[in-house]
């Protein structure tokens, strides 16, 4: 449509900038208006007392004006289709310097989106609307998320036959392990009878629920962690090895998931008991196989 998107290039600083400043005023916006929203729509883990932490988690599970939903807008378009049109004025930022785009630039492109497409927004069901998740939609996710984009326009790198090929195997596998193992724990969820997963083994819970110990499940106690780890590590080999700054993302999302399931191991241990002790016996690796 003629949009001038390679100028988001130069606009990039200038935008996340803003972006973060928004985040803040709309935070504060946010915050006081929660005071005088219904009880019954205020999110469990945002209604603490203390000014600070309900301020970052956020108070009310979705604030709306109207029947406009404030979080639902910002998760979607900023958040996840923001990173897309950034990723794409990259894109056109290499065309008009280099009449094409390279082969490591439409991998990256590629891999995201294909991510975006089976991405699962947990958010929006159960977190409240706060500056955590302001932020991380209006600022965190398109600008960081977007590294790799970005550091390609600057640093153009030539990727061979075989790189690529290798690089696209990693993503793959990667996508097929995520999406397997996620689609086996919803199916058994749904229903524990169903063809594809009643022949899976089990440990019975003190709750009524049943650990999964075979599968996807059995392997590791987080597939779906390794499968979104592996993609994150194929969205940066397109950039080489020259600069540490494009596997910022790898580091800090495997430093986010070691945590994120470490918080996880405490809340089903404090739940399950004896059976969870059972289940880490029979899946004795969180993450990474024979090594985590």
């Amino acid at each position: 449509m003629g949009a001038p998107l390679g100028s988001l290039f130069e606009l990039l600083l200038p935008l996340a900038v803003c972006a973060t400043g928004t985040s803040f005023l709309l935070s504060f916006y946010l915050y006081i208006r929660s005071f005088w929203a219904p009880h019954h729509a205020l999110a469990p883990g945002g209604n603490t007392g203390n000014p600070l932490y309900d301020f970052f988690i956020g108070r009310e599970l979705n604030p709306r004006i109207g029947n406009f939903d404030l979080k639902y807008f910002c998760e979607l378009r900023p958040g996840l289709i923001g990173w897309v049109v950034i990723n794409l004025g990259m894109l056109m930022k290499e065309v008009e310097l280099r009449d094409s785009p390279s082969l490591a630039m439409i991998l990256v492109n590629s891999f995201q989106l294909l991510y975006e497409a089976v991405l699962t927004t947990m958010d929006i069901v159960h977190d409240g609307f706060g500056f955590m998740l302001v932020f991380g939609d209006l600022a965190w996710v398109p600008f960081t998320y977007s590294l790799q984009a970005s550091f390609l326009v600057v640093h153009p790198q030539e990727l061979g036959a075989a790189a690529a090929a290798g690089i696209v195997l990693i993503n793959g596998i990667g996508y097929y392990i995520f999406r397997k193992s996620n689609s086996q724990k919803n199916m058994f969820r749904r229903d524990p009878k169903h063809p594809s997963v009643s022949n899976l083994e089990t440990i019975a819970t003190a709750t009524g629920k049943r650990l999964l110990v075979s599968g996807w499940w059995g392997l590791v106690r987080h597939p779906n962690y390794l499968g979104d780890l592996l993609m994150a590590l194929a969205w940066t080999l397109p950039c080489g090895f020259s600069h540490l700054l494009p596997y910022f993302y790898v580091v800090y999302f495997t430093v986010l998931l070691v945590h994120r399931e470490a918080r996880d191991e405490r809340q089903c241990r404090g739940k399950y008991g004896l059976a969870w002790d059972a289940y880490c016996q029979r899946v004795p690796y969180r993450i990474f196989p024979y090594l985590y």
